[in-house]
């Protein structure tokens, strides 16, 4: 008896060190980063869909169900999803690792002052920094910290996952940077500051947005002033990403002659973004498109 009880410890033992990590993401990219990171030892879910507007998310009891039975919990942080602590209180999970992404990235628009003013200004930054390609190994490292922490025994593995993920990323980096040399220095509109760290590494200039400030409306004098702009600027492109309404876009190229490009800033928010990679390789294409 003493021996089938020692064998079923055993046992137990081992499925426990194997078991799999159950990971629920903010956002469609990071749980991608998840996957290709945890491989076949972690079941991962998200919150927003690749076409939703991040900033503004409905809090429902599913989302608290899913973080409930949760291992780890994904933000992009920096205050992006100011509903989430909602959902991870309503999920009662004292055991959920809650991992802000953010904390070792390089942080652009760090504001000296923030007040309503402004419009909705994040404190810590502009948080879009995923947008940048180069900051996603800061991201796998906090991933595999994370998934190491709920499963000690498989932390090579996730160390491996992430390096060949990296190795794959880093030639595409090298494609697309290649792609979009010959047009450093051109000017853009976007909807919202969604492309901050996207242009900076591409050399690209915004030279304004076409929400007068973030999170408030276009109204018609901002329009006509941004007409005003994009005629006598040279500016061939207006980035506007798929959760926002094309209106004020669309009468300012009509106007200018410019292009409305739809880009987006996550997995899913076009049918061709069907991963991290692919998502930006659509950007990239239809962004190098528009600017020949």
């Amino acid at each position: 008896m003493k021996r089938i009880l020692l064998v079923i410890l055993m046992l137990f033992v081992a499925l426990a060190a194997h078991a799999t990590v159950r990971v629920v993401t903010t956002l469609p990219d990071l749980a991608d980063f998840a996957q290709q990171v945890g491989g076949d030892k972690v079941k991962v879910d998200f919150i927003v869909r690749g076409n939703q507007n991040p900033h503004f998310v409905d809090v429902k009891p599913s989302y608290m169900m899913k973080l409930k039975s949760a291992d780890v919990f994904l933000m992009i942080g920096m205050e992006l999803e100011m509903w989430a602590p909602q959902i991870i209180d309503g999920s009662r999970n004292d055991k959920l690792d809650v991992v802000d992404l953010s904390k070792a990235v390089a942080k652009r628009e760090v504001p000296a002052r923030v007040d309503a003013s402004q419009g909705d200004v994040h404190r810590f930054g502009n948080p879009h920094y995923w947008l940048d390609p180069r900051n996603v190994k800061t991201i796998l490292e906090e991933i595999v910290a994370a998934l190491a922490r709920a499963s000690p025994g498989d932390e090579q593995y996730f160390k491996a996952n992430a390096e060949t993920y990296l190795k794959k990323l880093d030639a595409k980096i090298a494609q697309w940077e290649t792609t979009m040399k010959p047009f450093r220095g051109a000017k853009l509109i976007t909807f919202h500051k969604s492309w901050t760290y996207f242009a900076h590494w591409l050399g690209l200039d915004i030279v304004d947005q076409v929400e007068p400030k973030p999170g408030i409306q276009p109204s018609p004098g901002h329009t006509a002033e941004l007409i005003r702009k994009v005629r006598g600027g040279n500016i061939k492109a207006i980035i506007v990403e798929p959760f926002y309404d094309t209106s004020a876009p669309e009468q300012i190229a009509r106007s200018s002659g410019a292009k409305v490009l739809r880009l987006t800033t996550s997995v899913g928010g076009v049918e061709e973004a069907k991963d991290y990679i692919s998502m930006m390789e659509y950007n990239i294409a239809t962004l190098s498109a528009a600017l020949k």
